[in-house]
């Protein structure tokens, strides 16, 4: 009976503890957003929604860097001259917070075909070729952490709260 209610208790600190608010994806604004001045429009768009920007940088990402986040598609045939891509020039590497941000960020960009982009979205708005589809985004939770915790150090993502946040949010 006590183990029960523990239980109970338990789950409803979880609960009241969590903060839908503090969802968190990794953006990246690929060589291609970079050499063509959209890193500004893609941060507009997701400012915009509403969304927190709690970690940026550019970076120039290593080899090595770019095959542990594409090791997903490491046997794909298109794997080598992805990350070469990647690593030719610099890239923004972004954390946003915010409800649902991690689906919501996937639906700001488009899809990853920019053929298949709504316009109105970053995609279809900015891309003609999938090979340029100017950015990147965490396709679930797990994945988002994942790529943060690869992407950023433990102290270069910034807990803070925003005075727009009640105006957001209910």
């Amino acid at each position: 009976m006590i183990s029960t209610i523990l239980a109970v208790f338990s789950s409803l600190a979880r609960l009241i503890m969590s903060d839908p608010t503090k969802e968190k994806t990794f953006i990246a604004v690929k060589p291609d957003g970079v050499q063509r001045g959209l890193i500004g429009e893609i941060i507009t768009r997701f400012e915009r929604r509403g969304y927190k920007m709690v970690a940026c940088k550019m970076i120039h990402a290593s080899k090595e860097l770019l095959g542990k986040h594409y090791s997903a598609l490491a046997k794909k045939p298109f794997f080598d001259d992805l990350v070469a891509y990647m690593h030719s020039g610099p890239v923004v590497a972004m954390v946003w917070e915010g409800r649902n941000v991690v689906a919501m960020g996937r639906k700001l960009l488009g899809a990853t075909k920019p053929d298949d982009s709504a316009p109105g979205t970053i995609r279809g708005d900015f891309c003609i070729d999938v090979g340029r589809n100017i950015c990147h985004g965490s396709d679930a939770v797990e994945s988002a952490k994942k790529e943060i915790d690869l992407w950023f150090g433990p102290k270069e993502v910034i807990e803070w709260e925003s005075c727009e946040k009640s105006w957001v949010y209910e």
